[in-house]
């Protein structure tokens, strides 16, 4: 089939994809929850540091400034060390790739981003998913499971915003002698005393064999971090295509991350607006028996709209209105779910929550 035939499908279908700008719009929408990526500063008052790295890490792009930035932020995430990416989709990609090997098996919930699925492609090891949050399934492809068994969860899961079951799941590993990898992404910044993610916050850190942290979501940057032991990262340096074969970051763009984490580190967690917002942004949907919302306990709340011509309507809808809310059609997600993901950030207010769903109520109607 040429690439003008497959175009012309998903236009049909109504799921082709474009490129758009928000400007002026009110952000329900994006990542930025705690409204980081609206910095301006520089991070240390070292001005804006140098706007190229040179080359890969192995070659001339790496700095006593990043090896320094990656102890610092293991230590802030109570990890022994850590390797930096170019981004969290990099670093799934060159984890999964290279550690599983051929023969090993990795285990990994139905929900998990494609950056976790492309590297498994991408390597040579056997690979099953099992239903979402469903440990009695993942338990009983455990016990067939052939060479080291790896288990990938996200910690918060970007497109509902449900929480895995991380105590249950670290159990159900050390019981079948598995190693469980969990990717933060949008649990960093956002759980914990200081935001170190949800193993931190359970207390699970010393049971879970990786983790990956991304910069680009809460922190308002780029880039992410695997976490784990001085072997992981080691081996990681020498095998992970992703690492090896790119550019590195320049050290603005860690002057930021380091600058992201400093400010991380003074926030009054109990204190956050958003989860106000959140709150109340429930309470009113619930209120609308049209309003089908997705249980979750994150600033990632989904309402379903069960099909991709009304999820799509619904977002222009509110486009029309001056709210940006993105709509999430299958097959991203499962046929029938499809849905507008909506986001709370920091920088939201109440009157933009009320607007949001009224603005709702009169779209489905």
């Amino acid at each position: 089939m040429s690439i003008v035939s497959q175009l012309e499908s998903r236009r049909q279908e109504g799921r082709l994809r474009s490129l758009r700008t928000t400007k002026g719009l009110i952000d329900f929408c994006s990542n930025d929850y705690l409204g980081f990526a609206r910095d301006i500063e520089s991070g240390e008052g070292r001005g804006l540091g140098t706007m190229g790295s040179t080359g890969s890490r192995l070659i001339t792009g790496n700095s006593s400034y990043v090896e320094e930035l990656e102890q610092f932020i293991a230590d802030y995430h109570d990890a022994e060390c850590g390797l930096i990416f170019n981004s969290g989709y990099d670093a799934n990609l060159g984890l999964f790739s290279s550690v599983p090997q051929r023969g090993d098996t990795v285990l990994f919930d139905e929900y998990c981003h494609a950056s976790i699925r492309d590297g498994l492609r991408l390597g040579y090891c056997r690979s099953h998913s099992f239903p979402h949050n469903d440990l009695e399934s993942l338990e009983r492809l455990l016990l067939r499971a052939e060479g080291n068994v790896f288990v990938a969860v996200e910690s918060v899961y970007s497109m509902d915003g449900t929480f895995a079951d991380l105590a249950a799941l670290v159990s159900l590993a050390e019981k079948h002698k598995a190693r469980l990898i969990v990717d933060e992404a949008h649990a960093t910044g956002l759980f914990g005393e200081r935001g170190q993610g949800r193993v931190v916050e359970l207390n699970l850190q010393a049971r879970v064999y990786a983790r990956i942290h991304t910069f680009g979501k809460a922190l308002g940057r780029h880039g992410a971090i695997v976490l784990g032991d001085q072997n992981l990262r080691v081996f990681l340096i020498n095998y992970a295509r992703s690492f090896i074969y790119t550019t590195s970051l320049p050290e603005s763009a860690l002057m930021g991350v380091k600058s992201a984490y400093d400010k991380l580190s003074k926030i009054n967690f109990k204190e956050l607006k958003l989860r106000r917002l959140q709150g109340l942004f429930t309470k009113l949907v619930e209120e609308c028996s049209a309003l089908d919302l997705i249980e979750s306990f994150s600033p990632i709340q989904g309402l379903i709209c069960g099909s991709n011509t009304l999820a799509k309507s619904l977002s222009q809808a509110l486009e029309n209105e001056g709210i940006f809310v993105y709509p999430i059609l299958s097959p991203t997600v499962p046929k029938g779910t499809e849905r507008l993901r909506i986001c709370m950030h920091e920088f939201n207010t109440e009157d933009e929550v009320l607007r949001l769903v009224n603005c709702l109520k009169l779209a489905k109607k």
